[in-house]
């Protein structure tokens, strides 16, 4: 059996995190290892207790989650952040994606559905709910989208999916060296500093 997904759930009210812990315990594959009331405790429990995934809420006092999301740092080394809050939060969710976030659901969402977009997050790929993605599309300024070929259509469409480039290869039966030459061509060209940019740049363009 393989370890089960470590998660830390951050929210401001007790009542919330204990309805999220009661049903998340009940799946076999997830363990809560902390809970945290406000940003500080939060940081402290991610050091503290290396959880895979944070379920952060973002309006706390204090430290809220985009303060989280800042500390923490888009693309560096962590857990993964899967933002779980209101749904009259959708314009926050640019500045939530740009420091880090692997994905945006809210509060209304279905349980199995939750458990999934857990999942979804820790194996690495990116997920937003279809009201965070229109907060996404009207919160950042329109991008014109460069002219792809259809190869590197193809490994966006798989970056957007979190696979690695030994998986891209794998996928397309080509060499990880010719994969690599086309992220770098693919970074160039739409201007992503990373793979994580490139990924978002693949949802709002419809890719993958």
């Amino acid at each position: 059996m393989p370890e089960p997904i470590r998660l830390l759930l951050v929210d401001d009210h007790p009542v919330v995190r204990r309805g999220l812990r009661g049903y998340l315990e009940l799946e076999p594959d997830f363990t809560v290892v902390a809970e945290a009331g406000d940003g500080e405790e939060a940081l402290a429990a991610i050091a503290e207790s290396a959880p895979d995934v944070v379920l952060l809420d973002l309006k706390m006092p204090g430290l809220d989650g985009q303060g989280v999301l800042d500390r923490l740092g888009a693309g560096k080394d962590g857990p993964r952040v899967l933002v779980l809050t209101s749904a009259t939060d959708a314009d926050r969710v640019p500045a939530a994606i740009s420091a880090g976030a692997a994905g945006f659901v809210y509060k209304d969402i279905d349980p199995d559905a939750l458990a999934s977009a857990i999942r979804t997050v820790h194996s690495g790929q990116l997920l937003f709910s279809p009201v965070a993605m229109r907060g996404l599309m009207t919160g950042t300024a329109a991008q014109a989208a460069p002219s792809l070929t259809p190869r590197e259509s193809q490994v966006l469409g798989l970056i957007a999916k979190g696979q690695t480039n030994r998986q891209i290869a794998r996928a397309l039966g080509v060499s990880e060296k010719t994969v690599k030459t086309h992220v770098t061509n693919l970074l160039r060209r739409i201007d992503a500093a990373d793979r994580t940019q490139a990924a978002l740049w693949a949802v709002r363009h419809g890719i993958g």
